[in-house]
């Protein structure tokens, strides 16, 4: 298994201390306990340091680990205009870029894509002309696009990736929908199902017609005291999306406890197929973050 980590950029975060420079410094330390990878979110409801400017900051920082969006939603900017930027975010990480993308959540998602003046009911078909968009672009500079929802008669050149065709592109969701288009379109599954059997029936739903990479999302706080991980875990779920533990925790996954119980629900992730897993530390507090960093890196350390 590798094992990433989702920087705290988001406005929970920041209202409690957090700031950019320390974010990178997080970044760095990452690399430093050997996680494979450090990802960046995306939202304009729960808004946070945009996460493309974020991870070009964080290119700089560190040399080797992967750098991530958990996840981008396209839809919030010009597609060619984002092709470019994501194209110059890979060049300056020398390849290390791999965009995780989604296409919002109902009942949660509507206000954003209607401020930006994308139709929420094509947002998949939105999505997945995006992708084919980027793909085109990053390959071979064609003059036109005529996708399901998008158009364009006459399109720029733009300069190539650092790796032939673009970063590889994962995909969130688990709808009967998302699972299909996650075989024929994406190069990845980013998921956070509340339990192993249901990552185990996505996956087993998907039939790549590419390399895939299986990856989960997972937040996680470790905690001697159960309870108390999970009061923090409440706390979170509260700040984070102004919604109870008990609605969180029965749509994503949420592991809390001490660090054998914490690996143990990791590790059953990886018997239900997942490869790469991104945690997500499961605090508002920075400082929190910083003291959950080291001890979530020995339980990587035991299952990599």
């Amino acid at each position: 298994m590798e094992f990433g980590l989702l920087l705290p950029a988001g406005r929970a975060q920041l209202a409690a201390g957090g700031d950019v420079g320390a974010i990178v410094d997080l970044a760095c330390e990452a690399e430093r306990l050997r996680f494979d990878s450090v990802w960046a979110g995306d939202s304009i409801v729960r808004a946070r340091i945009e996460p493309l400017t974020l991870l070009t900051a964080v290119a700089q920082a560190t040399d080797h680990v992967t750098l991530g969006t958990a996840v981008l939603l396209p839809a919030f900017r010009h597609p060619v205009q984002a092709a470019l930027t994501v194209t110059s975010l890979d060049l300056i990480s020398g390849g290390r870029l791999v965009l995780g993308v989604g296409a919002g959540f109902p009942g949660f998602s509507e206000p954003e894509f209607e401020l930006v003046g994308v139709r929420f009911k094509t947002r998949f078909s939105h999505l997945d002309d995006v992708v084919r968009l980027w793909r085109e672009l990053w390959s071979g500079n064609p003059r036109s696009f005529h996708g399901k929802v998008l158009r364009y008669d006459w399109l720029p050149d733009v300069p190539r990736p650092a790796r032939e065709g673009g970063p590889p592109i994962w995909l969130a969701g688990a709808t009967p929908s998302a699972l299909r288009r996650a075989g024929e379109l994406y190069d990845g599954w980013l998921p956070y199902p509340p339990a192993p059997a249901d990552y185990a029936r996505g996956l087993a739903a998907i039939r790549p017609s590419r390399p895939f990479t299986p990856a989960l999302f997972a937040t996680v706080y470790v905690d001697d005291d159960a309870g108390r991980g999970t009061a923090v875990l409440e706390e979170y779920a509260k700040g984070t999306y102004q919604r109870p533990l008990s609605v969180v925790g029965g749509i994503q996954t949420m592991l809390t406890g001490p660090a054998p119980v914490v690996a143990a629900g990791l590790h059953a992730y990886a018997d239900a197929g997942a490869d790469h897993v991104l945690i997500r530390i499961g605090a508002i507090d920075p400082s929190t973050v910083a003291e959950q960093l080291p001890r979530i890196a020995e339980i990587v350390a035991q299952l990599t």
